[in-house]
């Protein structure tokens, strides 16, 4: 089963990309960030039409997930548990039915938290909250000792080798201290980083600046993740970074990552 993690950066404005990339690329099932869109203002027909069971977590303008799969859904929830006057669209989950098993879905758009400020900002103080609320999930997703992922847009940079320039995100939320911490955290409960599993070395991005010609330069930051439980790590095959995206015309400014799972 091939997965993939996709920040499209609106569903209005990258339509055109997203469907010849589905159609090209093909996933069984793909993991959308940023769709920038109510649920009922989303083209749900028009990702039908290409085979794909749509499920969404909208919001208008900002945030908003969504779920497209090849493969039969089951058991759809959205929001992440732990607050619930949380009205930010950030986390869908369903569980896949593959050839043979089962595979829990987590599909997450994590707070970028900028600006820090002396680290009591509201923005990022809610990330912070948010990836508590993420590790308790996590927690318990592990004590079901079954195949499941959490994947998306994590606004993490997890090390220094993950960014072109790391010295250019000191202080950054995405770099920040506390958030590495978290992100520590989250990692020692057992999860396997899928990316990290397969490839090691600097020099692999999934997100490059519209601005300063970042593209160009190859100045990009790796912060889109999947994090795995030990049951679905065991039918981890691969893992990478389709980088070509970002070339295209009109592209988000993240491109899709990619596992395949023998499930």
């Amino acid at each position: 089963m091939k997965i993939a993690t996709f920040n499209i950066n609106g569903v209005k404005a990258r339509i055109g990309g997203v469907t010849d990339w589905l159609t090209e690329s093909a996933p069984d099932v793909a993991l959308l960030q940023e769709i920038k869109s109510v649920d009922e203002n989303f083209p749900r027909e028009h990702f039908e039409d290409l085979g794909y069971q749509v499920e969404t977590h909208g919001q208008k303008g900002f945030n908003g997930v969504a779920i497209l799969s090849k493969l039969p859904l089951e058991d759809v929830t959205r929001g992440l548990p732990g607050d619930e006057s949380d009205e930010q669209a950030r986390w869908i989950e369903a569980t896949v039915i593959g050839d043979h098993t089962a595979l829990r879905l987590c599909g997450l758009y994590l707070p970028n938290g900028n600006p820090v400020e002396d680290g009591n900002s509201e923005k990022f103080r809610y990330k912070l909250a948010w990836m508590d609320r993420l590790i308790e999930r996590g927690r318990a997703l592990m004590a079901d000792e079954q195949p499941a992922l959490m994947a998306g847009d994590y606004n993490i940079i997890p090390t220094p080798q993950d960014a072109a320039r790391p010295e250019a995100w000191v202080g950054d939320a995405l770099f920040h201290p506390e958030s590495l911490a978290k992100w520590r955290s989250l990692n020692n409960l057992g999860f396997t980083e899928a990316f990290r599993a397969r490839t090691r070395g600097p020099g692999h991005y999934s997100f490059w600046d519209y601005q300063r010609g970042a593209w160009d330069r190859n100045d990009g930051i790796r912060i889109d993740h999947f994090l795995l439980t030990p049951q679905a790590a065991d039918t981890l095959r691969d893992c990478w970074i389709e980088k070509d995206m970002r070339g295209r015309e009109k592209p988000s400014d993240h491109v899709p990552v990619w596992v395949d799972l023998d499930v």
